[in-house]
């Protein structure tokens, strides 16, 4: 397809953070995930600049260059805390308002908005990118790709170490599974 660009969106493998629900830190992989080699990669192979995202762009077997625009949710002073421990009323406005920012991190809103930025950018390149991320990008991107609201991101469910593919075309498409 003359005209077709190719994203595909890895998410990083699982960490400490996501088995014990913590708001991530840059930490590494833990366990003995492993993940399946990437047969035919891109000319452009870009990854988020924490550990873990780094960590899984070598599992994948390939080099790939740390882009900012990439780098996961700011959790702010939430960095390293379980769930649990918030005040119930702030949980409830960071999963319910995208606008929310009282963590002194990112909010919703702007995670959406800087990916769309890159999408934009990658869109304009035209060539095909795998870029390894984290969850909270891959939803921001498949939210944007679809047009959504910001009050989609949550329910928008991507497990460690899955791949989503978008196309561009005028405009973003999700790939589902075969």
């Amino acid at each position: 397809m003359a005209g077709m660009v190719r994203l595909d969106l890895v998410s990083h493998g699982i960490t400490g953070a996501l088995r014990a629900g913590r708001f991530p830190d840059d930490e590494p992989l833990v366990g003995s995930w492993t993940a399946e080699p990437v047969a035919r990669p891109p000319a452009v192979l870009l990854c988020g600049p924490e550990r873990r995202a780094v960590q899984t762009a070598r599992l994948l077997g390939v080099r790939a260059e740390v882009e900012p625009a990439l780098r996961d949710l700011d959790a702010g002073e939430w960095r390293g805390l379980d769930m649990g421990a918030l005040p119930p009323e702030q949980l409830h406005a960071w999963l319910t308002d995208p606008a929310f920012d009282g963590h002194g991190g990112e909010s919703v809103v702007a995670v959406a908005a800087r990916v769309g930025e890159w999408m934009r950018d990658v869109a304009a390149a035209a060539e095909p990118v795998l870029a390894v991320t984290h969850p909270a990008i891959v939803r921001a991107a498949v939210v944007h790709a679809l047009g959504a609201p910001p009050s989609a991101f949550w329910r928008v469910d991507v497990p460690p170490g899955s791949r989503t593919r978008l196309h561009f075309r005028g405009r973003w498409t999700l790939r589902l599974p075969a």
